[in-house]
Order: structure tokens, then C-alpha cells, then sequence
């Protein structure tokens, strides 16, 4: 039998020693220079592409566009409920005679939305604002607010 080289898988010719429990190394594991030097003896292909930005810590690095964002002058915020809307709400609801408790009930809603509402603190949601609406039969999207509510045809 010949000693020519150790056989670590695929196809083994008759004269091929088969060596089990060791493998090939890869290139992602080539570290040190006796490894790479032995892989080259080897024939096993080598890469050798250094990567970008390695070992440096990058997700703290200060963004290109920092000094953009800094001169940026524009104010980001929610509309909030107009106070015509909010006082509009809160003389309908008194004069039904209900408390905030009874309105949120009644349009299925928690207590703490209706103050809100009531206050202006809220952001406007068109759904809430029509359930308020048909609950207390007062306009408080458009043009009228605060007037009572047309009584149009029911839809069947």
C-alpha cells in the first residue's frame, strides 16, 4: 500500500487511506500562519479578503447626517382635539345630564378617552369622534360644530 496523501472524504481509491473523524480545514478557520501555511501544502483554497470595519465597534459611531438633523428646524406633533370640539362635547354631555363615566359607556369606550376628549389632550380618531357624535347628537367634525346633528334618512 502506498503512503501518498490522507484521504478526508468523497471518493477513496484502493490505495487511499481513509482517515475518519478529521476533516479538511476551511478557510473561515484558517487563523494562525502554520494553518494557513499547512493549507497551502494542502491545496485547500485560501481567502484572504479583509473585511470592512472589523473588530471596531460601529453601531456607536456618531451618523454622517447628525449636523443635518441638528439644524433641522421643523416641529414634529400630533393635532390634538380643537378646543371648540372639546367644549362642544362637554355641554352636549352636560346637557343630557351625564357624567363622563355614562358617555364612555354608552359609546363603548374607556373614561379616561372621554377626559381626554374633553380636555384636548386627545390625537382626533375619526371612529371615536363618530361614536361620540351619534351618542350625543351634536356635530364635532366640520364646518358646524357644536350644532345638533341632521336627522337624515336611516339607511335600511
Amino acid at each position: 500500500m502506498s503512503k501518498s496523501s490522507a484521504n478526508f472524504g468523497g471518493t477513496v481509491g484502493w490505495d487511499e487511506h481513509t482517515v475518519i473523524g478529521k476533516r479538511a480545514p476551511r478557510a473561515g478557520e484558517l487563523k494562525t500562519e502554520s494553518a494557513i501555511a499547512a493549507a497551502q501544502r494542502a491545496g485547500v483554497a485560501i481567502d484572504t479578503s479583509k473585511k470592512f470595519a472589523a473588530g471596531n465597534n460601529k453601531q456607536h459611531e456618531a451618523a454622517k447626517n447628525t449636523a443635518a438633523l441638528d439644524r433641522e428646524t421643523e416641529e414634529l406633533h400630533h393635532n390634538r382635539v380643537e378646543k371648540d370640539v372639546s367644549r362642544a362635547m362637554q355641554q352636549a354631555r352636560i346637557a343630557k345630564e351625564w357624567t363622563q363615566a355614562d358617555l364612555a359607556r354608552n359609546v363603548n369606550e374607556k373614561q379616561q378617552v372621554i377626559n381626554e376628549y374633553e380636555q384636548g389632550k386627545a390625537i382626533p380618531n375619526q371612529q371615536v369622534l363618530s361614536k361620540l357624535e351619534r351618542a350625543l347628537g351634536v356635530k364635532l367634525r366640520g364646518k358646524d360644530v357644536g350644532e345638533p346633528l341632521a336627522a337624515g334618512p336611516k339607511k335600511k
